[in-house]
Formats: structure tokens, C-alpha cells, sequence
């Protein structure tokens, strides 16, 4: 249920931000949406409790939905959101992230990741894209954005984790930024 409610929330953000994000003024931040997707599935990674399968299951239908609402082709963002979940999982054993400075550090690494995958996967599958160049300033783009408002997701995440909680430390813990 978890999981759920978060690829909804994080889906209802996604549709909010596509609707209004084409409403900014210049071309440059027109093309620097953040990466919603990338960062809801690196926190489905990194929260994941006894098992990953959930969390990449939430991942590839976050994706899915992704795709639907941008008009990319099926199933690339699903792909693109799985692997980044499991890189989160990965990388969770090694950091915790805490603190302003470290939340915009680790959202500009999965929109790094998140990018490159994407980029590679088009590649593999033949998927129309843009000059190398082009794709790597969209990349630089994208990730300053998402860095920027990757500490807003993040709080909206351990919010809906903090709904969740059992117990009232399970609860302090989750808004805290504290893995279970």
C-alpha cells in the first residue's frame, strides 16, 4: 500500500509539473524539467525494507505512467525507473542521505544515472534521439533542476512514509530522512 500511494503521489506531481512546467519563460529552464520519476524511484530504492522486488515493481509502473504522460514510447521509462531504483538500492547500503547538502548531491547523481541510462537505452533499442552533444546538455539540464527541487520530492516521500508508520518512533524516524 506504501508503494503504491507512493508512485500516486509521485504520478499526480509528474502531471502537475508537465502541466506547468512549459509555462516557464525562457527556453533553457522550459527544457530543464526535473526528473520526478528518477527521484521517486531512488527513494522506493532506498526505503526498501526486506525486499527490492516491490519497490522496482512501483519503479517500472511510475515509468510506465511517466511515459504516458510524456509521450515517449512504452516502456522506456519503465526500464530507465527499474534500473535506478536498483542502483539506489546499491548505493543505500553505503550513504545515508541526510542534510540539505547531501538530498541535492544524491538527486543530481540519480538524474545523472537516470539520464545515461535513458540515453544508453535508446541507443541499444534504435529510439530516435538528439546529437550526443544535445543529449548531454539536456542531461546537464535536467539534473541541475532535479537537484534543485530533489529535497522538495524527497519531503513529500517521508511524509507519505511517515503516514505509514506503525509506531510513533517508526514515524519520527521517516521524517527525519532515516532508513528503516
Amino acid at each position: 500500500m506504501r508503494t503504491a500511494t507512493l508512485v500516486l503521489v509521485a504520478y499526480l506531481l509528474c502531471v502537475v509539473v508537465a502541466s506547468l512546467w512549459r509555462l516557464m519563460p525562457f527556453q533553457l529552464v522550459r527544457d530543464a524539467v526535473p526528473d520526478l520519476g528518477a527521484l521517486t524511484a531512488a527513494y522506493l530504492g532506498l526505503t526498501a525494507r526486506s525486499s527490492v522486488a516491490p519497490a522496482v515493481g512501483g519503479s517500472i509502473v511510475l515509468g510506465y505512467l511517466v511515459d504516458l504522460i510524456s509521450g515517449g514510447p512504452p516502456g522506456t521509462m519503465s526500464l530507465v525507473l527499474g534500473l535506478t531504483c536498483i542502483v539506489a538500492r546499491n548505493v543505500q547500503q553505503r550513504i545515508l542521505v541526510r542534510g540539505a547538502a547531501m538530498t541535492i548531491g544524491f538527486s543530481a547523481f540519480i538524474a545523472i544515472i537516470s539520464g545515461l541510462v535513458a540515453l544508453i537505452v535508446r541507443a541499444m533499442y534504435g529510439m530516435p534521439r538528439a546529437s550526443l552533444g544535445t543529449e548531454l546538455v539536456h542531461i546537464a539540464v535536467a539534473t541541475a533542476s532535479t537537484a534543485l527541487v530533489g529535497a522538495l520530492v524527497w519531503r513529500v516521500c517521508r511524509r507519505v512514509d511517515a503516514a505509514f508508520a506503525r509506531t510513533h518512533r517508526e514515524r519520527d524516524a521517516a521524517l527525519e530522512g532515516l532508513a528503516p
